[in-house]
């Protein structure tokens, strides 16, 4: 299978996910920080589930599934421990659906993913090998640290500074891609972003002042 990549919003987007337990809690909470619309099916939810139940993360329907639980779902995930509910769950989906570990039955999977503040990195292996997804990603965590999810947050900054006190767009441009040289990217990773932070406000001043 040849897979589309595609990022979704799912911000108040009616999701529905079958299962309460440890996969199942997985994908709840990072559907959780999506925003989702969340209703989970259920007869039982993990400890850390009833704590976000109680939080008010989500609907709950203590029961098993039946016919119709999927109306109007944008997204739906059977992540039980019954092969014969998720195979149902999987021919009822009206939509996107993923059925953990069986690709077969999905018609979309989700890829291992890293987050760094708003950057995702995701890995797929198209279903072949979820071992090895998880380990690229392994890797990839080591080449970018957190210390990107700050710097991300500061370049939005200076990027507003960039639209307000850079006059001309060619140097306007030509500041916004500094950001992204080999060489703060190589001095995020060997010096900290403290001191990237100083490099880009020197640069800053010296576009302003062209």
């Amino acid at each position: 299978m040849n897979y589309y990549p595609v990022f979704l919003n799912l911000k108040n987007k009616r999701t529905v996910v079958i299962g309460g337990g440890k996969v199942a809690e997985r994908k709840i909470i990072q559907l959780i920080k999506s925003g989702a619309d969340i209703t989970v099916v259920s007869p039982a939810l993990t400890t850390r589930l009833l704590k976000e139940k109680a939080a008010k993360k989500f609907r709950h329907i203590s029961r098993r599934y039946v016919q119709g639980d999927l109306k109007n779902a944008f997204l739906v995930i059977a992540a039980t421990d019954s092969p014969e509910i998720n195979t149902k769950v999987a021919d009822d989906a009206p939509a996107l659906v993923n059925v953990v570990d069986v690709p077969s039955e999905c018609n979309f999977i989700a890829p291992s993913v890293i987050r760094r503040g708003p950057m995702l990195i995701a890995v797929s292996t198209s279903g072949t090998s979820p071992a090895i997804s998880k380990a690229v990603r392994k890797e990839l965590e080591k080449s970018y640290g957190f210390e990107f999810s700050e710097y991300l947050k500061f370049t939005k900054k200076m990027r507003a500074k960039a639209f307000a006190e850079i006059s001309g767009k060619n140097k306007r441009e030509r500041f916004l891609k500094s950001l992204a040289s080999e060489e703060i990217i190589h001095s995020l990773r060997t010096k900290g972003v403290e001191s990237v932070k100083n490099i880009v406000l020197s640069r800053l001043d010296k576009f302003r002042m062209e």
